[in-house]
């Protein structure tokens, strides 16, 4: 089986939107006592809020991202894998660059807090640093609820996406109507979980057996997208504005529901003119090293700006027009164009990490891959509330450095890393040659793998 290049472009497209996204809003000012701050775009020049639209486009990681994972448990079942060997390579995968990347901010932090920076610059940077972590707890929940959920799915296909929808409405209904803001926490799973499944039955053909399925999904979802932010309670930005209630992302909403089951029915059908495009050597050459270094530039896209904070903000030689002016926003070009500068140099800096970890997880296979249930289980619960905590409140919240959310990381990566040593059954050969970091590390050529090949 051929490796699909429509899947690999929606990780490669939206990692590049979402990069794009956060650059564009960033916006810094240096204050009149030389203080630089960072004004929340989306809040103080409200159209822009309607950009959101384009640039909100996780629903299609997790499309991908359960594509990836039903044929990859699905081959490893029908050859004999364990569940919990499956998860715990998964979870791994996502953890190596995560850890990595965590460490290397947290060591920042560390010395930042001992020569006694100021708190809230560094609470800033620090927030700065962990502003798009809330995906990777999320993600990793619905790793370890895959073979669940494609057990599931093999028996009652498209209801479960239904189900799962339809009880992330009653969860925001009472989000809403009497204000049960724990009650909203389930659609962090519920809604994201419904691309997710959607996946699964994409890669089954559920989704494009019969040719109108795209079409009404993409119809129903943008229609009810539209009557959820007038006629209903819901503001139309797709990221969180302060100051928002209700908000389409935190928890996700109805209408957060709406839009991607909209997406998902778009990507679908352009997807038959995207693969004859993806079937040009070209531009499959531009499209798959971008895919390859997603979850590096998912992780780091957030460092360029501070660099260029540092070298033009802090140094004054940056021009700075009236904010959110037409001058200003003629200056994003080339703010977006230098950001793009640097980080293509931190992606050459971070090459002799990316090999590190990748020898790292190779040598964890090598191993073995059988996990006690308490190991994997209590491994993955310390990975994901330390990830939730650095998500909700930054690497240093309120300038401190935080010991414990620290230490529960590292125990949750060191625990996957040590499965029961034990001879390493073959694994099911898969179809593609690198690991996806958009769900997990770097690439895992056939060639340097011990075993088999990875699975996707």
């Amino acid at each position: 089986m051929s490796r699909d290049r429509y899947v690999d472009f929606l990780r490669a497209w939206a990692i590049v939107l979402v990069v794009l996204g956060h650059w564009l809003i960033t916006a810094l000012v240096r204050e009149p006592g030389g203080e630089i701050t960072a004004p929340e775009l989306l809040a103080t020049v409200p159209w822009t809020q309607w950009l959101t639209l384009g640039f909100q486009i996780m629903p299609l990681f997790f499309l991908a991202g359960g594509h990836a994972a039903g044929g990859s448990w699905a081959r490893a079942h029908e050859a004999g894998g364990s569940a919990a060997g499956w998860v715990g390579r998964r979870a791994l995968r996502l953890l190596l660059p995560a850890a990595a990347y965590s460490a290397l901010v947290l060591l920042a932090v560390g010395v930042c807090s001992a020569v006694r920076v100021d708190r809230d610059t560094l609470a800033l940077v620090g927030w700065a640093m962990a502003m798009q972590f809330w995906f990777l707890p999320v993600y990793l929940l619905l790793s370890a609820l895959t073979p669940a959920l494609h057990a599931a799915h093999r028996r009652w296909g498209l209801l479960v996406p239904v189900a799962l929808g339809a009880a992330a409405l009653a969860a925001d209904t009472l989000v809403v109507a009497v204000h049960a803001p724990y009650i909203g926490l389930l659609n962090y799973v519920l809604v994201w979980g419904v691309a997710y499944q959607l996946g699964f039955c994409w890669h089954d053909g559920l989704l494009t057996e019969r040719r109108p399925v795209p079409a009404t999904m993409a119809a129903v979802g943008g229609l009810a997208f539209a009557a959820l932010i007038t006629v209903g309670p819901f503001p139309v930005s797709l990221i969180m504005v302060t100051g928002q209630d209700p908000s389409n992302t935190n928890p996700p909403s109805a209408a957060m529901l709406a839009w991607a089951v909209a997406q998902v029915g778009l990507c679908l059908l352009v997807a038959p003119a995207l693969r004859r495009l993806l079937g040009r050597a070209r531009i499959w050459k531009v499209v798959r090293p971008v895919g390859g270094a997603s979850m590096t530039l998912y992780l780091w896209h957030m460092l360029p700006v501070l660099v260029v904070a540092a070298a033009f903000y802090l140094t004054g030689l940056a021009p700075e027009p009236s904010f959110g002016s037409p001058a200003w926003w003629g200056l994003r070009v080339p703010w977006l164009l230098v950001l793009g500068v640097v980080l293509a140099g931190v992606l050459l800096a971070l090459r002799p990490l990316e090999y590190g970890l990748m020898h790292v997880y190779e040598r964890t296979l090598a191993a073995g891959e059988a996990y006690r249930p308490w190991q994997l289980w209590l491994g993955l619960a310390a990975s994901v509330a330390a990830l939730t905590r650095f998500a909700v409140q930054g690497f240093a919240y309120e300038g401190r450095f935080p010991l414990l959310p620290t230490l529960g990381l590292a125990l949750g990566t060191a625990l996957l890393m040590a499965p029961r040593r034990r001879p390493v059954r073959p694994r099911v050969e898969e179809a593609d040659g690198e690991v996806q970091p958009s769900e997990g590390v770097v690439r895992l050529p056939a060639t340097a793998r011990p075993g088999s090949p990875r699975d996707r």
